[in-house]
């Protein structure tokens, strides 16, 4: 697989997805969040009460948003998830997968070799077949919660360049 030189990367996306946590699982961790600082306050009298509170809750934001930073795009030349790039000439098909079929293809269908990007709390994927003789990878599996829409424009954008290498 050859990168795609950044400088490459004109056009506007044709496909843009943030695998960020939903809304309402932000509640529970800021709930313990509230209950570990109120331990801290029980357990060390000497500290101020404020402490914990200023201490553990932006810790859990910050992971809460680390969590969320992947991105999946898809440009007229590559796929990029987070930092990995996939010149999409070298995609041979894409298969969107349901919620089942993810858990399909991460348990007993998995390959050892394959490229990963999976978030639990989103149901679906897209499995993207790769045909590179120069990698040994056979597909990638990332997680999306449009695996349908994901699916139909990496293929448009895969037959696009295909043809146009043809000719």
């Amino acid at each position: 697989m050859t990168p795609v030189p950044a400088d490459r990367i004109t056009a506007p996306p044709r496909y843009r997805e943030r695998l960020r946590l939903s809304w309402w699982s932000w509640l529970p961790a800021l709930l313990v969040d509230a209950i570990v600082a109120i331990e801290f306050t029980l357990g060390f009298a000497s500290i101020p009460t404020w402490l914990p509170f200023a201490v553990v809750i932006p810790l859990t934001v910050a992971g809460l948003i680390w969590v969320s930073r992947i991105s999946v795009t898809v440009t007229d030349d590559e796929l990029l998830v987070d930092d990995a790039r996939l010149p999409v000439s070298v995609i041979a098909d894409v298969v969107a997968l349901d919620a089942g079929g993810k858990r399909e293809a991460l348990g007993i269908g998995s390959h050892p070799l394959a490229f990963v990007i999976q978030r639990p709390w989103i149901g679906p994927a897209v499995q993207v077949l790769l045909d590179d003789p120069d990698d040994p990878t056979p597909y990638w599996l990332i997680s999306t919660r449009k695996p349908v829409e994901l699916a139909t424009v990496l293929l448009e954008v895969s037959s696009r360049v295909r043809d146009g290498a043809s000719s």
